[in-house]
């Protein structure tokens, strides 16, 4: 159940597609083999105020955070943070050589007796995916 939410300053709306940043990034973790397709959750929120660096309303960011539930071994995670980070990067590539874009990510556990899921979404998923 890896979720990847995304926060971002408003002013990127205009520089980049954001639905198909958010698609860009659930194939990027569906790529990585490490998470189960049926958990992906990928989701931005648009921080409408914010003050970046010397205050020039014209820099950007974008930060991504990946929850996902523990048990992993660390050189996977690291891998595939490495992977989702380059795929962003690519995506983001043509924007970042235009405008003043930060970029970061993080990747973290979840305890998973702190943090109880139950869902359907396996139920209805296309017999072929």
């Amino acid at each position: 159940m890896p979720h990847f939410s995304i926060e971002y300053s408003a002013n990127l709306e205009a520089r980049v597609d954001m639905a198909a940043l958010c698609d860009h990034l659930r194939l990027a973790a569906i790529e990585t083999g490490l998470f189960p397709m049926a958990g992906i959750r990928v989701r931005a929120f648009k921080a409408e105020h914010v003050s970046i660096a010397d205050g020039n309303p014209e820099h950007a960011f974008l930060d991504l955070s990946i929850r996902l539930r523990e048990g992993r071994e660390q050189q996977a995670k690291e891998a595939a943070t490495q992977h989702i980070f380059e795929a962003l990067k690519a995506l983001l590539a043509p924007a970042m050589a235009k405008h003043s874009i930060a970029l970061s990510i993080e990747m973290r556990d979840i305890d998973a007796s702190l943090s109880p899921k139950t869902g359907s979404i396996r139920d209805h998923l296309k017999k072929d995916a």
